[in-house]
């Protein structure tokens, strides 16, 4: 009896295996931001600290006013340290003596500027630092405004001497270290959004091949390559 023979081609069986979908990795963009989403916003924060640090600047110019008498110092550790009054016309230790009107609108500018910034602020150190400017600007604006010789040409109550440091006060510290902490955070790659520069991009998967292969790797040898 003569089999029938079957002419049909064989079935493929790679057509019916289901196609295992290559797992996409999100941009680095889209990671920053969904991160940044995440993370509450600072500007609550922010005012905070600066209502705090502007609170104790007033009480401390209302207490060294009423207590200290202009060129009559008072010592705390020897010639070190002093408590003196000093009214200053100028900037932070007593820089820029002639400029008061133009300081007290810069003084006004960072002012708008740290709070326009603080309403996007996710980072809590950037909150930080930006509050203690903003809280320091506030201080000496207000002995700008309200204090003699009149609106805009204040002078500044400075009370404190170490030192060779020329006489500071509360606001003039906070400003210096609010700014000293600023820079740190851009130098080391911290950025306002609660991000940070370059972690991203050293630890992303490699986009190219699929499941994180290394691009460099040999392909194996297959059979068909051998039977070659």
């Amino acid at each position: 009896m003569v089999g029938v023979s079957d002419d049909r081609p064989p079935e493929d069986s790679t057509a019916s295996a289901p196609t295992e979908p290559v797992p996409s990795t999100p941009g680095l963009s889209t990671e920053k931001e969904a991160a940044a989403t995440a993370a509450p916003l600072r500007l609550r924060t922010l005012l905070i600290i600066a209502a705090v640090l502007l609170g104790l600047d007033l009480l401390t110019k209302v207490i060294a006013v009423a207590q200290l008498t202009p060129g009559e110092p008072v010592s705390i550790i020897g010639d070190f340290a002093r408590l003196t009054l000093v009214r200053n016309p100028g900037a932070a230790f007593s820089m820029a003596t002639g400029m008061t009107w133009l300081l007290t609108l810069v003084a006004a500018g960072v002012v708008i500027g740290v709070i326009r910034i603080g309403r996007t602020l996710r980072s809590l150190w950037w909150a930080i630092g930006l509050g203690m400017v903003l809280g320091g600007a506030l201080g000496n604006l207000v002995d700008r405004l309200f204090r003699a010789p009149g609106p805009l040409q204040g002078h500044v109550v400075d009370f404190v001497a170490i030192g060779w440091w020329p006489v500071f006060n509360v606001a003039d510290s906070s400003i210096v270290c609010g700014a000293i902490l600023l820079v740190v955070l851009t130098v080391f790659g911290f950025e306002p959004d609660g991000g940070r520069t370059g972690r991203d991009s050293d630890t992303a998967p490699d986009r190219d091949l699929p499941d994180g292969k290394d691009s460099d790797s040999k392909p194996e040898n297959t059979g068909q390559e051998n039977a070659a």
